[in-house]
């Protein structure tokens, strides 16, 4: 049997394939290096409550035990891995080293396309002036 409709049947499959494939490859060729924002310590601290990786991957969890933990049973301090005390507190204890919203926050939440809904008990932090 010939195959007579061979030619243009490959050429479609080409184009379709292509036009399939130009979003993947359109989105690699304009997409920026991330670049994690920038934390300045207090003079005082030398870490987090927990290791940076720790908190990438599970801080909103840990904002959220520690909702609970201080709100519902009354529990005000937290306890690390390495041992070490911290107050359970967004605004006395996060917000002494994350002291811009739109500097820390924001640049990781719009990346990740999240909305932490923090801010609609707690007080925005605005940043050292």
């Amino acid at each position: 049997m010939k195959m007579h409709y061979g030619f243009p049947i490959i050429v479609g499959l080409i184009i379709f394939i292509g036009a399939l494939c130009a979003p993947f490859v359109v989105g690699m060729a304009v997409t920026k290096t991330y670049k994690q924002p920038e934390l300045k310590m207090p003079a005082n601290e030398k870490e987090c409550v927990e290791s940076k990786a720790f908190m990438r991957e599970q801080h909103m969890q840990l904002l959220n035990d520690w909702r609970d933990w201080a709100l519902r049973d009354g529990k005000r301090v937290y306890t690390n891995h390495a041992g070490k005390e911290f107050t359970i507190s967004l605004q006395n204890t996060c917000m002494k080293c994350h002291v811009s919203k739109a500097d820390f926050c924001d640049k990781c939440h719009t990346d990740a396309g999240v909305s932490p809904y923090c801010w609609d008990c707690h007080i925005q932090p605005e940043g050292l002036k």
